[in-house]
């Protein structure tokens, strides 16, 4: 028989340790992890790494509460408000690393995690100038075409986190996990990461995915937690349960931009 999965938020919040790198699942202000991001930035885990394509509130989140030293991403920004405000302010106050990307690198990058192969080719162009940082930062390779010797593209080292965490709909206590709507990159981000811990609307009986199997997205064995956590993605949307809350996302934007610190910040998402 196989051991339910389920756990509590601080359960799963001892599978992260201090400089984990983390992928956050979703993307701007959809389907984020929000209840463990919130626990984190409550926690004192410390030195940790954060790594997304697009990421949004969560990744903001986080990058601002003082538990990140390194970020790596594509574009960290806020929709129709602009940048991220506590990317920005993180950044520019040199108070964590920011190592940029592209969307191109970091799917590729996920790409070899997933597959379990150390490089994935890419179709990055050479003349841009994130080649030369990103090669020198030892994670891109120009390399030439083993089939074109006069042909030269970029490689993209391997990305596979310690952790990743996404919220999805539904799950049992084995691990296996429904996820409707767009995927973003989560899968990869399953795949590719050493420990999974999935944040879910509603727990199921283990007999929905075996009467319901095209409903199955992701098999328990890639999954290390299940955390019940209704309207965990607030206040980010959930595809086909809530809408996303963009009076409590305008809040959390000006108070970070006006200079809030993050006690200041946390109140924002307990005072509704």
């Amino acid at each position: 028989m196989v051991k339910s999965k389920l756990m509590s938020i601080s359960e799963a919040l001892d599978l992260i340790n201090d400089g984990d790198e983390i992928a956050i699942g979703g993307m701007s202000f959809h389907r984020n992890p929000m209840a463990m991001a919130l626990a984190i930035a409550r926690s004192n885990r410390r030195d940790l790494a954060l790594i997304d394509r697009e990421p949004g509130l969560a990744f903001d989140l986080l990058t601002i509460s003082g538990r990140v030293r390194r970020i790596r991403a594509a574009m960290v920004t806020f929709e129709h408000f602009g940048i991220a405000p506590g990317f920005r302010r993180m950044v520019e106050n040199g108070e964590v690393e920011f190592i940029e990307d592209v969307c191109e690198g970091v799917m590729a990058g996920l790409r070899a995690g997933a597959y379990g192969v150390p490089f994935m080719p890419s179709a990055i162009a050479l003349d841009s100038d994130l080649v030369q940082l990103n090669v020198k930062r030892g994670i891109w390779k120009v390399i030439r075409n083993p089939f074109n010797e006069e042909e030269e593209f970029v490689a993209v080292k391997a990305i596979r986190p310690d952790v990743a965490i996404i919220h999805a709909h539904k799950a049992d206590e084995k691990g296996d996990v429904e996820l409707q709507g767009p995927k973003y990159e989560d899968l990869l981000k399953v795949q590719a990461a050493k420990r999974v811990i999935v944040t879910v609307e509603e727990v199921v009986p283990e007999d929905y995915f075996r009467n319901n199997p095209d409903k199955l997205t992701i098999p328990g064995f890639l999954v290390t937690a299940v955390v019940h956590a209704p309207r965990g993605a607030w206040p980010t949307s959930m595809y086909g349960y809530y809408e996303a809350d963009y009076k409590v996302i305008r809040k959390y934007f000006d108070a970070v931009k006006s200079g809030s610190n993050i006690e200041e910040v946390l109140r924002v998402f307990s005072n509704v």
